[in-house]
């Protein structure tokens, strides 16, 4: 398949509610499933939850249910979301689906131990139940898990290991050459340098009276249940049937996965070290975010600074909350979420900039006529929207929505600074034919400012489409071309973005 592109996020842990970590992750790989369709790929979305592990066996004995009852009443919460954010994935693949997950996890299993890189050892070692990993000393910050704030605990177990070690050298190599490219730039040097330092062999099992028997069983050991590696991350290839390796197989290798920065290590190191040992096809990219602070601080329920995004799309609008995720958080870094710079962001881009510019061009237009024909062109809206074009393209190539969006509100900002300048309702009285030429070039320069936004706030872009009378679908670079509207069928708009009064 030259044309197919496959695109996973991680799969989220079901031992709580969605937050905003989460919708970032999601809105910002949907971006990128729509953008590349809109480009003619062949896309294939994953996302998913991880369902076993010792935390989702505390936190089940916590609330007195199973944890099958848990992972069920949890999962549902991460599935809604696909109509809450507006969200496009192709398929939600959970670890607990015995029918789908399972035989590909086992499968692997017994790859790994055809190779001879699976192997039992009595081991003892800092585990932190939070993570679901053993740590180093170096690992921890004042004796506590630099994720979780607390002091691992001390485990002594018998446990399968992968020999990821044997791998080391040969997953350098990949990182180093890009042939398993990690985006962006600064976040592969990070990776890199881990690597040089060696990996080391990891736990892939744990004593099943440990997890209550929650979990995939290990293949000829009574035992042991599989440890989140083998399990969690086969995810990407059981979804796409690598059990029996029948039609869906076809997408892998996978395209990109979009995962945080917490977990590049598992991805860049252990996964890549179990492809090579049952030797199936490397990623070709991981893209990498970063983490979300609220008003400047890490988010914590005690510091009551939570955000639930669901209630922010529910007051806010849905391509609210997604323009603001993808045009503020920096490029693979930590961003913040701020009320008053969420409300900035609502009132002067999206209310007065693009709702504003929409509604007086349209209103302008149709005192002409529903049907506007367009006339000529002004040359410098052309060469505007090219830019846009190209900016977009350059900044995508590296899945950079914040410097793609910011070339999208330059054409709305020129659009805006043209209709000041020009005063198309004064041309009304003096120059008939000059005001029509000023108007077809702001639908034109609208029409082409909705074909760009569709893959990041969908729905705005379809509403200004239908504004227009025009369709967003086709082949993209006919698309693109200023001036391949003939005409346009204009409808009132309505109030795209109401602005809001803020405190």
């Amino acid at each position: 398949m030259q044309n197919k592109f496959y695109l996973t996020t991680a799969i989220a842990y079901v031992n709580g509610a969605p937050h905003i970590g989460h919708a970032l992750e999601f809105i910002q790989s949907d971006a990128i499933a729509r953008y590349m369709r809109q480009h003619g790929k062949d896309v294939y979305f994953l996302t998913g939850t991880d369902e076993h592990g010792v935390k989702i066996v505390k936190t089940a004995q916590e609330k007195g249910v199973t944890p099958q009852k848990l992972a069920d009443e949890n999962s549902a919460k991460f599935r809604v979301l696909r109509e809450k954010f507006n969200l496009s994935w192709d398929d939600f693949i959970r670890t607990s689906d015995k029918q789908k997950h399972w035989p590909a996890v086992t499968k692997l299993w017994n790859k790994l131990i055809e190779s001879g890189d699976l192997y039992e050892k009595e081991y003892e070692g800092l585990y932190c139940y939070g993570c679901e990993e053993f740590k180093k000393e170096t690992d921890l910050i004042d004796g506590n898990c630099p994720n979780h704030n607390r002091p691992p605990e001390v485990v002594k177990e018998k446990n399968w290991f992968f020999r990821l070690s044997k791998y080391s050298d040969q997953i350098l190599e990949k990182l180093e050459s890009r042939e398993v490219a990690i985006v962006p730039e600064f976040r592969a040097k990070e990776i890199i340098n881990v690597v040089k330092g060696g990996l080391h062999d990891v736990s892939f099992s744990r004593p099943k009276e440990n997890l209550k028997g929650w979990g995939i069983p290990v293949p000829s050991d009574d035992n042991q249940l599989m440890y989140v590696w083998c399990d969690a991350l086969t995810n990407y290839i059981s979804a796409i049937d690598y059990a029996n390796e029948g039609e869906l197989w076809k997408w892998w290798p996978v395209d990109v996965h979009c995962i945080g920065k917490d977990i590049v290590r598992f991805h860049a190191g252990i996964w890549i070290g179990m492809l090579l040992a049952a030797k199936i096809a490397l990623p070709k990219q991981i893209y990498v975010h970063g983490f979300i602070t609220s008003e400047g601080q890490k988010m914590s329920k005690s510091l009551g600074n939570v955000v639930e995004p669901e209630a922010v799309a529910a007051e806010w609008g849905i391509d609210a909350l997604r323009y603001y995720l993808l045009a503020e958080i920096p490029n693979g870094q930590d961003g913040d979420f701020s009320s008053a710079r969420f409300a900035e962001k609502y009132n002067s881009d999206l209310a007065n900039g693009l709702g504003n510019l929409v509604s007086r061009v349209i209103t302008m237009g149709m005192k002409i006529g529903e049907i506007f024909p367009i006339t000529k062109l002004e040359e410098n809206g052309k060469k505007e929207a090219a830019k846009m074009w190209k900016g977009i393209a350059t900044a995508m190539e590296n899945y950079d929505f914040r410097i793609a969006l910011e070339n999208v509100f330059n054409l709305v900002e020129w659009c805006n600074k043209y209709v000041d300048v020009t005063k198309p309702w004064e041309l009304a009285k003096t120059d008939a034919a000059k005001q029509l030429e000023v108007l077809s070039t702001l639908l034109e320069a609208i029409r082409q400012i909705a074909l760009a936004l569709s893959p990041f706030i969908p729905e705005t872009a379809e509403k200004i489409a239908v504004a227009l009378g025009i369709s967003l679908t086709g082949e993209i670079k006919k698309l693109q071309e200023w001036g391949s509207v003939q005409e346009f069928k204009l409808v009132k708009p309505g109030i795209l973005f109401p602005k809001k009064e803020t405190k």
